[in-house]
């Protein structure tokens, strides 16, 4: 906007003049290459670094999530490192892959969800590539939708470029190093639970079955008065140790070593197995743009404790971009990046824990009776 001082007149004539600055968005596409936004023949849509880390994600497909239109993200869990299935504008193919081209940095690599499965009785999730890279040391990201716009990389671009641009230090301040610390802490639970019955207890047909993990079983609170099991009622075991009113014997307990007898009552399961998740994010940059290059150093780590026990991601980052101009025509640069994760998941599909936990009678106490007894090789 500019001002003028004009005289008191009775009409004034003022006259718009476009601003070409505001024209010159530019866009990083293939190979690096940049262009006008204006120019491109293709749909394309930025983010930048700092709308990526406003939530302390641990992870860059989360990050993403709701930032931009026509992308769906879909993560395979909710444990830490879980892969993200993301699709540009739907779903291309019924058996092929959907999963669009990422380029970091210039360098493509691949990032389709890794699943294991088997007759879908077991499986494993192996997380992708997405899960190294860290929100806080990203500068850029430009969506590239369309086939027009994978031109220069070929098939392997035919569902989309997530073009990602990491910090390089060209946009940094001359003279002293400008330091960046980053820093965020997030808690995760479990938002909605499903309803279970806590009427009746396990078993088949009515009849109690400590061994079963059907619930169809007596009534819960009829326990007590189990022809087989109960502590009113004569049987093998109140004859062995004596009558024990108000409550029946679990076969389970004496296994592990502890009191066989128990108070009939409902647990719930699933509520008590759920932990409450903590991230842990942080991160430093120390940038500096010279009269002839620039240089950047990130470093980076996570620590991700999920919502179901035994599951966590640790992950390192570390990252050094260096570029020199040494003549008119003439530029060399270095960009080394080091990465290491560890991520712990639980098994999923018909085996996995959460069929154990969701499928638990009401009657069986899934948290006060030990799953590992040392000696019995069918708890190890």
């Amino acid at each position: 906007m500019q001002t003028a001082e004009v005289a008191i007149a009775p009409v004034i004539k003022v006259i718009l003049k476009t601003d070409a600055k505001a024209l010159d968005e530019v866009v990083v596409t293939a190979m690096g290459i940049s262009k006008e936004k204006k120019a491109l023949g293709y749909a394309v849509q930025d983010v930048k670094g700092d709308k990526l880390t406003q939530a302390s994600s641990s992870n860059l497909s989360s990050a993403l999530q709701g930032k931009v239109s026509g992308v769906e993200i879909s993560p395979s869990s909710g444990m830490p490192g879980a892969s993200s299935k993301m699709t540009i504008r739907g779903s291309r193919s019924f058996t092929g892959n959907n999963t669009p081209l990422y380029v970091v940095d210039g360098m493509p690599i691949s990032s389709s969800t890794d699943l294991d499965t088997f007759n879908s009785v077991t499986g494993s999730d192996y997380a992708n590539r997405a899960v190294d890279i860290d929100p806080n040391d990203i500068e850029s990201i430009n969506i590239l939708k369309g086939q027009a716009a994978s031109a220069l990389y070929g098939m392997r671009a035919s569902n989309g470029v997530v073009v990602i641009t990491t910090k390089s230090g060209k946009g940094a301040r001359k003279g002293k190093p400008e330091v960046t610390i980053n820093t965020g802490l997030s808690f995760d639970k479990v938002s909605t639970m499903p309803d279970f019955q806590k009427e009746f207890a396990q078993g088949f047909n009515g009849a109690f079955s400590p061994s079963d993990s059907r619930s169809w079983g007596p009534l819960i609170s009829e326990l007590a008065n189990d022809p087989k099991y109960g502590g009113n009622t004569d049987n093998s075991y109140t004859q062995k140790f004596g009558k024990h009113q108000g409550q029946y014997y679990v076969d389970q307990r004496a296994k592990a070593g502890l009191d066989p007898w128990a108070t009939p009552r409902a647990y719930d399961n699933a509520k008590d197995f759920f932990n409450t998740g903590v991230t842990w994010n942080s991160s430093a940059n120390v940038a500096q743009s010279l009269d002839k290059g620039s240089y950047s150093l990130s470093l980076g780590s996570t620590t991700a404790n999920g919502i179901v026990p035994s599951t966590g991601m640790d992950r390192y980052n570390a990252k050094l971009t260096a570029q020199a101009q040494l003549s008119k025509n003439w530029s060399t640069g270095f960009n080394g990046n080091f990465v290491y994760s560890k991520i712990k998941k639980q098994t999923g599909a018909n085996n996995g824990i959460m069929a154990t936990v969701y499928g638990a009678p009401s009657s069986y106490d899934l948290g006060g009776i030990p799953s590992h007894i040392d000696g019995d090789p069918y708890t190890q």
